[in-house]
Parts: C-alpha cells; structure tokens; sequence
C-alpha cells in the first residue's frame, strides 16, 4: 500500500521561503511521476508542479513558475517543494500525488499559511 507524508508546513510572512517535503512508502518510487497540489481555502485543489521519474523534466503552474522549485530524490523516496518569494496568495494545503499502478495516491496535505 502507498503512503505519502507531507511535512514542512507552517506559518510565514510574505517574501519567506519555506521548503515542503513528501515521503513515500509502499511503492516503487523511483519509477513514478510525482506532483505538488494545493488547496486555499474554500477553494478547488489546483496542480503546483510536477517532476518525472529521473527528475530531468519539471513542470510549473503559472502562479508559481519562477519562485518554486520542485526536486526528488529517489534514494530516499521524497519529493520537494521549495517555495521561494511566499505571496498571500500562496496559503493553502499543500498535497503531493503519485501515480504508480494505473491509481492516484494523495498525502494527507500539509498546511501553509502566508501573512503580512
């Protein structure tokens, strides 16, 4: 069975930098896209970023292209989120996703809050 764990959230001000983990277990990671979700509140769960299987391509949302960064490293079973430049706009739960056997599986998200 596949977990995920997200971690790294917290509270931070506008301009901060914070950096987002999610550990997997349960799965053959190092052959799975991975991707970086998040949620504002009252709002619809919106794709982030995702990295290939090697991590040689990545991908952006336009909203965060330029200030996020996302990485894996598939000895350790993780993925990153570093979020540089924080904007308001920004707060949400963070949610990574795997796709491994033809099923999406989802962490249980990770809360960010940017304030000013």
């Amino acid at each position: 069975q596949v977990q995920l764990v997200e971690s790294g959230g917290g509270l931070v001000q506008a301009g901060d930098s914070l950096r987002l983990s999610c550990a997997a277990s349960g799965g053959t990671f190092s052959t799975t896209l991975m991707e970086w979700f998040r949620q504002p509140p009252g709002k619809e769960r919106k794709f982030v970023a995702r990295i290939t299987s090697s991590g040689g391509n990545t991908y952006y949302a336009d909203s965060v292209k330029g200030r996020f960064i996302i990485s894996r490293d598939n000895a350790k079973n993780s993925v990153y989120l570093q979020m540089n430049s924080l904007k308001l706009e920004d707060t949400a739960v963070y949610f990574c996703r795997l796709l491994g056997g033809g099923k999406f599986y989802w962490g249980q998200g990770t809360q960010v809050t940017v304030s000013s």
